[in-house]
């Protein structure tokens, strides 16, 4: 490890160590993978993973979650979030992520107290500068982003987590399945599971960055700038099967995979 990412895994670890037990808001991304297998060493037997599983999830996430917290020997639990029961998460203005982690708060805090543990979410220093209502939203209720507090980058991230041997340690970003709908139309069940088929569809083609964005009959697929070529090549393939799901029209967006792509419309002209 180079100076700087040991000193901030030093000043992780050093975190960490004051808590008494730690609950982890684990989706299986390599941040929180990350944290949750540190926690685990600093805190053996006092680290809790919890995936909020909710419509918004992919099934395989969920179950990548569980075998992934059983590789590094820690508790999981999954709840159940409700906000799909939210007319305004549902609504899909600006504030939807703000809804959605107020929720997994909500979900959280019983079980933080019960084990008088502080919640800690992945957050990290490379997240600043996005739209990010969600954060907000988490640390409005105590939560705390310990590798933000270490100033770990992704980078640093997935550089210690490939020396650790986590194997998700270059996983491509996730999120959730709702971020895939254009803010101001709403969420439905049945566009979130079209949306992840047609995601899973792809990424059995061997596509690994994905997003295909949904825009009711139009279905706008983000690949790799690495990969554009190879989904233009598939295009009569990746046109059939979605048009099978249900889209009419399927472009590909030839600026390539961008994490956060939709937050560009809220500083448009008629968003406030």
């Amino acid at each position: 490890m180079n100076f700087e990412l040991e000193n901030a895994v030093a000043r992780l670890e050093e975190l960490l160590a004051e808590y008494q037990a730690v609950v982890i808001g684990f989706s299986g991304g390599v941040d929180s993978t990350y944290l949750a297998a540190v926690a685990g060493r600093v805190l053996p037997g006092r680290t809790i993973a919890v995936t909020a599983d909710s419509p918004s999830l992919p099934r395989e996430e969920l179950e990548a979650c569980a075998k992934l917290a059983a590789e590094l020997g820690i508790e999981h639990l999954v709840v159940s979030t409700l906000e799909f029961s939210n007319p305004d998460y549902l609504k899909n203005d600006g504030l939807r992520c703000f809804y959605c982690k107020s929720e997994l708060m909500e979900s959280l805090a019983p079980i933080a107290e019960e084990r008088k543990a502080a919640v800690l979410l992945g957050v990290n220093a490379s997240d600043k500068g996005d739209y990010r209502p969600g954060q907000s939203a988490a640390k409005h209720a105590g939560a705390r982003f310990p590798l933000l507090e270490a100033g770990m980058s992704k980078e640093m991230i997935r550089e210690h987590a490939r020396i650790l041997g986590l194997p998700n340690w270059d996983k491509p970003q996730a999120a959730c399945l709702s971020s895939r709908v254009p803010y101001g139309t709403p969420i439905t069940l049945q566009t979130l599971s079209r949306v992840e088929r047609a995601e899973r569809y792809l990424r059995s083609l061997g596509f690994r960055d994905i997003r295909v964005r949904d825009y009711g009959e139009t279905a706008r697929i983000e690949v790799g700038s690495d990969e554009l070529v190879a989904c233009a090549e598939a295009a009569a393939v990746v046109n059939a099967e979605l048009n099978r799901l249900g889209y009419s029209y399927v472009t590909l967006d030839l600026a390539g995979f961008s994490s956060g792509n939709l937050n560009r419309a809220l500083a448009s002209p008629g968003h406030a």
